[in-house]
């Protein structure tokens, strides 16, 4: 009988099969390592488009296959045409939309097939709910979880793209300007990162006070705020950078006391002991000890970073 390592392995074999239509690349010299890329919104599309570049690099270069996932967008096809054409100039040779409306259509196999083959899938903005509408349980979403986990693909996602790449999804929130218990719903996301909340827009919509809300709601999950025009880049277990223009706000609560089970809904909460770290764009810390030239992060830092980073469990 087959090992589990030895089904893995080929399991991975049969993922890294190309998609009808798409013709494949060289096969890469190492295995890569998955990354998520969470973007703030906004993104920069028509200067230097650093995080739509580095999205490319990581997935694999000019020659990767690419998706845009447009399903959170209420314009599918407007947002794929703002899309196509930055890909183009950034040289990218294969890049395709992919949309789903229902659950019915992220049934697919034709899509599910695409998705497994991607090299980098990029998840546009809209609504978070809208997107998870049409993917959650189906076997579109655990083809993402497949593609990221066993092929190493890039996963990146902007607005509400990058919302719902946690587990704990943001799905509705106040723009509070203190915490209280009702400020924030939370719902269901893709998983992609287990271990945290994400909120965008973050400091162009004053949005310190919901991502409270949210962290004393589940304080066992890290807040991450991110502004526009800036990417959270966690590549899988090592290392995370900070791409762009402004800054990505950590919220670690879980030394954290608070009175959020006993106030009222609407009443203020007392939060005490919550550590915030603010990384700037250019900030990059490595976790593996294997990079002698980036910086060590302090302790209490590399706590909080090796839970971002930290691989959670496949769903496929």
């Amino acid at each position: 009988m087959p090992s589990r390592r030895d089904s893995l392995r080929a399991l991975a074999g049969l993922l890294a099969l190309p998609a009808a239509g798409w013709a494949a690349p060289p096969a890469p010299a190492t295995r890569r390592s998955g990354h998520l890329i969470a973007v703030g919104g906004a993104e920069d599309r028509e200067r230097d488009r650093l995080i739509l570049r580095r999205f490319v690099e990581l997935s694999g270069g000019p020659r990767a296959r690419l998706l845009v996932l447009t399903a959170a967008s209420a314009d599918p096809e407007g947002s794929w045409a703002g899309y196509q054409r930055v890909f183009a100039e950034l040289g990218a040779q294969h890049v395709e939309p992919i949309d789903f409306r229902s659950a019915d259509e992220a049934h697919d196999p034709a899509a599910v097939e695409r998705l497994l083959a991607a090299d980098g899938i990029y998840i546009s903005g809209g609504d978070q709910r809208r997107l998870m509408a049409a993917l959650w349980e189906t076997p579109a979403a655990r083809a993402l979880h497949r593609a990221f986990h066993l092929r190493g693909a890039c996963i990146g996602g902007t607005s509400a793209g990058a919302a719902a790449l946690s587990r704990q999804m943001l799905a509705i929130g106040e723009p509070a300007l203190r915490p209280y218990r009702d400020a924030v719903s939370l719902d269901i996301g893709l998983g992609l990162l287990a271990y945290a909340i994400i909120d965008q827009h973050f400091n162009e919509r004053h949005r310190l006070g919901r991502l409270l809300s949210a962290v004393a709601l589940r304080p066992d999950l890290l807040g991450v705020g991110i502004d526009e025009d800036t990417a959270l880049v966690i590549e899988r277990g090592r290392a995370i950078e900070v791409l762009g223009n402004g800054a990505v706000t950590l919220l670690d609560g879980r030394q954290m006391r608070s009175n959020v089970r006993d106030t009222d809904p609407e009443d203020p909460l007392q939060l005490l002991d919550v550590r915030l770290h603010l990384l700037p764009a250019g900030s990059r810390f490595e976790l593996t000890d294997t990079d002698t030239d980036t910086p060590q992060p302090p302790p209490a830092l590399r706590r909080t970073l090796e839970l971002l980073v930290r691989p959670g469990p496949i769903r496929g």
